[in-house]
């Protein structure tokens, strides 16, 4: 079984964060790392290839400069290899265009299953792999909380806010994991030095097929035009209940007009 995992390589989140002062975007020059929600689809990939008994994982990621800091971490986690596409018209890219290069990369690969994290820590819009679903003309699961591979299908136990469902579909698909579906390995020694030599092919948009238009700036379909810091939590009104504290509720919530 052969198992693409799309990875994304953002700033380490415990460094302040910089934006760019002319497109407001996150800046991304210097070491990216491994987005640590996408160590868990990592993780059930190299599950999901040990238990069908032969495969490999293959990770598919999209930064500037290429960057590999965060693939080689998941390299020395074990998966085989990783393509990398990399090139300066992706700068300012969205969702939609992220999911265009991604979507080609995983078509070099031919896996018969995707997966990704139900989002990342740094975008947080979580429409990128049902996206590249869509463009692979793929079936799609998303939550995942347990995968399982059982023949030409996959089954998954889909989180809801109730518990969860149970879903199958044929491969190849796409499924987004959640946080909790397994415990990502530390990578050992032995698996660090490995990944130093485990093989990334580097593509820019052009060996994709693609061009210029599609993506980055000129492709997005957004754009920031302002970023504001939070407001700050004002302080709460304390009320003395001296027997009428109801009644202060009730004219509160008629202020805001619950009531």
């Amino acid at each position: 079984m052969n198992v693409v995992v799309c990875v994304k390589q953002i700033p380490d989140p415990a460094a302040p964060p910089a934006l760019d002062p002319g497109t407001k975007n996150l800046v991304r020059d210097g070491k990216l790392i491994l987005d640590d929600s996408d160590a868990y689809g990592v993780e059930m990939a190299l599950q999901l290839v040990d238990a069908a008994g032969g495969g490999e994982v293959t990770l598919v990621s999209m930064a500037p400069n290429g960057e590999v800091s965060g693939l080689r971490t998941a390299l020395a986690m074990g998966a085989a290899k990783a393509i990398l596409i990399s090139d300066p018209a992706l700068a300012g890219t969205d969702a939609l265009g992220t999911a265009k290069v991604l979507a080609a990369a995983i078509k070099r690969a031919e896996p018969d299953l995707i997966l990704a994290a139900t989002e990342s820590s740094d975008g947080y819009t979580g429409t990128t792999p049902v996206q590249i679903a869509e463009l692979l003309g793929l079936p799609s699961v998303t939550f995942a909380k347990k995968v399982e591979v059982v023949g030409s299908s996959v089954k998954v136990e889909r989180q809801t806010e109730a518990g969860y469902d149970e879903v199958e579909c044929p491969l190849p698909a796409v499924v987004t994991v959640t946080a909790g579906v397994v415990e990502p390995r530390y990578p050992s020694f032995k698996g660090i030095m490995a990944a130093k030599s485990k093989p990334v092919d580097n593509l820019t948009i052009a060996d994709l097929g693609l061009d210029a238009g599609q993506v980055g700036v000129a492709g997005s379909r957004q754009e920031i035009t302002e970023v504001a810091p939070a407001e700050a939590r004002a302080a709460g009104e304390i009320v003395v209940d001296e027997g009428e504290g109801h009644l202060r509720v009730i004219e509160f919530l008629e202020q805001l007009k619950v009531i």
